[in-house]
């Protein structure tokens, strides 16, 4: 086979991604446009609450991909199980993934409650932009208070979303998603401000909408399940027994996605310290960091729906036992995903400088906020590569290596190096944040050499039945 044959593929090829892509994209799209409306609204109310909120959704983060982390590291097996046409399989893993959401919601409840105020507090630094720590954090205390009875919902609704994309549905979660959005949306206005006669409750207003937001796409996601069993049978009987999960398979997931939830643990606290390093600088660049990320996450659902798609695809192949069928498309995922966030990336670059003005903030956060944007329209492509590399090595069940590949680098070499150049160094703030991003080049090629070498193929399907 030529390298061209290698890299790309046929029509077929190209339709069948994008039909499990496409979804995922309107649905995150949607979502993060609609998040970054959000944003704005709550930015309108000044600088303080809008950093506020950013540190709070900072701290939120961690918690989300702990669920994303934990949901994904069983729907591994969900995928393959749907591949083989194993619905008892797919049945056991939902159990197990309803089990984790239930726990991680307790955990995260309980963890807000207890250091809530001093995780906010590593983010506080006064500087010479006007901004008050007292302030931002009394605002991001108001908007955690509410945030609490969002969590048990978005757990559920990611394991429901989850089953139902690697079972091949990607269309319901999206409306469900579209839905729910719309709902934050229309709720923000209503709150914040205190429109249709309701009182103006301000950043806890935003958090109000949030909430609501999520039992809605809750209650569209289980609804629809539950209503269609002919296409959704591992549904039958869940419930009932809940708890009747096979113990071999239960040793096998545990030993596949222990890895993955401690991943995305340890990547979303990465962030979380990355960003508590920048915040060194002073709130200004918390406030131009949460606009340059919110406008970034509206952009960055390109590489993030392939990663997605990359995964489950592969996964199927590998179910189905076609090892070496999946080994030989991967690289054409790769390339195909790279060549969308050029173009992506290219029309961040050209309109980078709108954005940051539909802000109630200071010339200096708008400026700043504009130069972040334009670093990480730069490095999408890199991205791109990284995070497809990482779906790749995901969907054959070596989380371990995933492990490494992610967390450790991020604590092992890009923290240390912010750390040291924010504690010790001069470097402004946007020169520190190129040298930063910078690192997923390293990354990037450490994911070429194990993608390649074929590690990552395996079918993770059998078990014994009990």
């Amino acid at each position: 086979m030529t390298n061209r044959h290698r890299l790309i593929g046929d029509r077929t090829f190209y339709r069948s991604i994008m039909r499990v892509a496409v979804p995922i994209m309107i649905q995150n799209g949607i979502t993060n446009l609609v998040g970054m409306l959000d944003n704005v609204m709550v930015g309108h109310l000044g600088t303080d609450p809008m950093s506020g909120v950013a540190i709070v959704n900072q701290l939120m983060f961690i918690f989300n991909l702990c669920v994303f982390g934990g949901t994904a590291g069983i729907g591994i097996f969900t995928a393959q199980f749907h591949g083989n046409r194993d619905e008892e399989g797919v049945r056991y893993t939902f159990r197990m993934q309803i089990i984790l959401a239930v726990l991680l919601s307790a955990a995260g409840a309980a963890a807000f409650l207890l250091f809530g105020r001093q995780l906010i507090g590593f983010y506080l630094h006064q500087d010479g932009s006007g901004a008050s720590v007292t302030e931002t954090l009394r605002f991001a205390m108001n908007y955690l208070a509410v945030m609490y009875a969002g969590l048990l919902p978005f757990a559920v609704t990611q394991v429901y979303s989850t089953t139902l994309r690697n079972t091949g549905e990607t269309v319901v979660p999206m409306r469900a998603g579209i839905l729910a959005v719309f709902v934050n949306l229309a709720g923000n206005w209503v709150l914040i401000y205190g429109k249709l006669g309701m009182p103006a409750l301000g950043v806890q207003g935003a958090a109000a909408a949030t909430v609501l937001s999520r039992f809605v796409e809750m209650a569209v996601v289980m609804l629809w399940t539950h209503r269609h069993i002919e296409r959704n049978a591992f549904i039958i009987g869940v419930y009932r027994k809940l708890f009747r999960i096979p113990k071999d398979l239960v040793r096998t997931v545990s030993a596949k996605a222990a890895p993955l939830l401690a991943n995305e643990a340890l990547w979303s606290g990465g962030q979380a310290a990355l960003m508590q390093c920048y915040s060194t600088r002073g709130l200004a660049t918390v406030a131009a960091l949460n606009i340059a990320q919110t406008v970034a996450n509206v952009f960055n659902i390109s590489f993030l729906a392939m990663g997605n798609a990359i995964g489950i695809q592969l996964g199927h192949q590998l179910g189905e036992g076609k090892i070496e069928e999946a080994r030989q498309d991967a690289g054409k995922h790769m390339l195909f995903s790279v060549l969308i966030c050029v173009a992506t990336g290219g029309l961040l670059l050209s309109v980078s400088g709108l954005f940051p003005l539909l802000y109630n903030t200071t010339d200096q956060v708008r400026h700043m906020a504009t130069l972040l944007i334009r670093v990480g329209a730069v490095c999408m492509p890199l991205y791109a590569f990284a995070n497809a590399s990482y779906f790749i090595l995901r969907c054959g069940g070596k989380t371990l290596v995933t492990f490494l590949f992610d967390s450790c680098f991020a604590w092992g070499l890009t923290i240390p190096c912010a750390f040291i150049l924010t504690r010790f160094t001069s470097v402004p703030t946007v020169p520190l944040y190129f040298i930063v991003q910078m690192f997923e080049a390293v990354k990037c090629v450490l994911g070429f050499f194990m993608v390649r070498s074929g590690i990552w193929a395996q079918n993770l399907t059998k078990y014994e039945k009990v």
